[in-house]
């Protein structure tokens, strides 16, 4: 455990983008928290220009930047591919660490990161920001309520890739729910020609569908349906994520991360949906950052359910007005922190990122057996 007094030493192992236009930024507005020490890259130029970029100094060597630097924790960004081999990397240096999604390309080294963490006492939180973002909170608060009772089956509808995706459906049951069995189907589908705004390219293009059913050991179903053309084609703009629970449902309705949030319970006389009313509440009553979110159910015992934004501002001050998934990423980092600070397990952590990663790689694996299911055996989680 350390001081809450003083801000955790950070360096930034790795100089994707991501490095510089996310996570320098928010480690500076977290300056209570945390304080950026150093970056590291493989390459002594892009080590550099990032290192000019946020003001600190560069290494390409990590012991070299310990000894000169003293971090608390690192965030490891790099490509996903690196991600097992920097992230152990970093772990086997003693270093704390936010590790970006997914936790490693592989379960085996997954388990190598997990195990060398274990062996020499460190914290690992994974950077899973999809169910942190506001609206996203909300709906798990009204779900811990007690309001909707049990969530029965849970959707994920192009509302995340792969493990993005698996995560969001899996928080609607509860992450403690233990997945049994994975079905997947796979297909590629031509698409006719069309602007895709990562590439800049309008030529025809191909599509991989991927459509997957978990089956959980209470009874409970999670399907996840994604393709590969989901974030930059106007071809598949529909985004959503779906629960049907005992006493109710929930659903996401828009276009692309223009979504509006649709739950519903039932009116008093049981024979109709009642609507909640989602309240986004500002800093300012004309904009500003996110103070909280209020959900008003309709409900007399329990009318109004909040979610207050951790990072929100003071009352006569001003907060950083970031935009959800910077408050969803910030969440991930705060999380780690607390756990360094107070001796507990980060909120997410490495086992249920290799569990995520787990039934992405089962519904791959059921699709190349023709559809049969893959049983997991995930290993058991930290007592």
């Amino acid at each position: 455990m350390t001081s809450a007094s003083q801000p955790l030493r950070v360096a930034l192992v790795g100089t994707s983008a991501r490095s510089d236009y996310l996570y320098g930024p928010l480690l500076r507005g977290l300056a209570q928290d945390t304080q950026l020490v150093a970056v590291w890259g493989r390459s002594p130029d892009s080590a550099a220009r990032l290192g000019q970029s946020l003001g600190v100094p560069h290494f390409t060597d990590l012991a070299e930047l310990i000894r000169h630097t003293a971090p608390d924790l690192a965030v490891v960004s790099v490509a996903g591919a690196a991600n097992g081999e920097v992230g152990l990397m970093a772990v086997e240096h003693g270093l704390h660490v936010l590790l970006e999604t997914p936790i490693a390309p592989t379960l085996a080294e997954a388990d190598a990161i997990i195990a060398a963490a274990r062996s020499r006492g460190v914290k690992i939180e994974v950077a899973e920001q999809f169910h942190r973002r506001p609206m996203e909170q909300i709906k798990l608060r009204l779900l811990e309520s007690g309001l909707f009772g049990r969530v029965h089956s849970s959707f994920n509808d192009f509302a995340g890739h792969g493990y993005h995706g698996v995560s969001v459906m899996r928080s609607y049951l509860g992450f403690g729910a233990r997945p049994l069995r994975v079905s997947g189907s796979v297909h590629e589908y031509p698409l006719a020609a069309h602007w895709s705004p990562l590439a800049d390219t309008r030529g025809p293009r191909q599509e991989t569908q991927e459509h997957g059913l978990v089956e959980f050991d209470g009874g409970q179903v999670g399907l996840f349906h994604w393709t590969s053309v989901g974030y930059d084609s106007a071809l598949r703009w529909w985004r959503s994520g779906r629960f049907l629970a005992e006493r109710g449902m929930g659903l996401s309705v828009g276009v692309g991360l223009d979504v509006q949030e649709r739950l519903s319970l039932l009116t008093p006389d049981g024979e109709a949906p009642q609507f909640i009313t989602l309240e986004r509440r500002l800093e300012r009553n004309d904009g500003g950052a996110l103070r909280e979110i209020v959900a008003h159910t309709g409900d007399p015992q329990l009318p109004a359910v909040t979610w207050a934004n951790p990072f929100r501002p003071a009352r006569q001050g001003h907060g950083p007005q970031w935009h959800d998934d910077e408050i969803g990423v910030a969440g991930c980092i705060l999380s780690l922190v607390e756990a360094i600070r107070m001796g507990g397990e980060p909120s997410y952590g490495p086992w249920q990122a290799r569990l995520d990663q787990e039934i992405v790689l089962a519904m791959q694996e059921s699709a190349r057996r023709g559809g049969e299911p893959v049983t997991l055996d995930a290993p058991a989680g930290p007592a």
